[in-house]
């Protein structure tokens, strides 16, 4: 059995370190001794966690060669080889791109696409979806109830989008119930899959 306060304390470090909206996929840099440190206490395998550091990567560097603009705009979460893309892009065009390069990079199992098209933005509404990333990585990494390190949140645009592996439908729906209470949440989208239902997609 996992030491579970091991595991929270690497959760809290990752969760402090998870990039939130800086674009690109800046997570891809982690790296892989990073991976296998997170690995350890994640549901993931250690195997799994680098293969996920490798695509987040290899996505980025091709966003990054098609266009900075793509890589600055588009941001990524990868658990298990399922990718989902976020982030707000001017164009369909981009969105549509985005997609396209993603399923390119071998150990790409499903794409989930939630980049927003809009020219809607700003300084303010980034510090908003700071704090509420921020506020629901707070809530769930205090909760005793909740294996924080298995979970990673980003919100655009006041949309929060969950991706990881939950313990159960009960510790979901707690994490759920959380980012709905969160002030300036407009929608809460779920990626995430139960922890024994490998080919389930919340």
């Amino acid at each position: 059995m996992k030491n579970r306060n091991l595991a929270r304390g690497l959760g809290l470090a990752a969760l402090l370190v998870a990039p939130v909206g800086l674009g690109g996929c800046a997570g891809a840099l982690i790296g892989a001794g990073a991976a296998t440190g997170v690995g350890l206490a994640q549901e993931r395998s250690i195997g799994a966690a680098i293969d996920d550091t490798t695509i987040a990567t290899k996505v980025s560097a091709s966003m990054a060669d098609h266009s900075l603009r793509l890589y600055r705009d588009v941001n990524l979460e990868v658990v298990e080889g399922r990718v989902l893309l976020t982030g707000k892009v001017e164009r369909n065009e981009d969105r549509l791109k985005a997609e396209e390069l993603t399923w390119q990079v071998a150990g790409v199992k499903e794409v989930a696409n939630a980049i927003q098209v809009t020219t809607e933005g700003g300084v303010g509404s980034y510090l908003r979806d700071v704090r509420i990333s921020n506020q629901l990585r707070a809530a769930i990494t205090a909760d005793e109830k909740v294996y924080a390190i298995n979970y990673s949140v980003e919100t655009v645009g006041g949309v929060i989008y969950l991706t990881g592996i939950a313990q159960n439908a009960t510790e979901l729906d707690r994490v759920i119930q959380y980012a709905r209470n969160i002030e300036g949440v407009t929608k809460v989208e779920s990626y995430v899959r139960l922890k024994d239902d490998p080919s389930r997609g919340s």
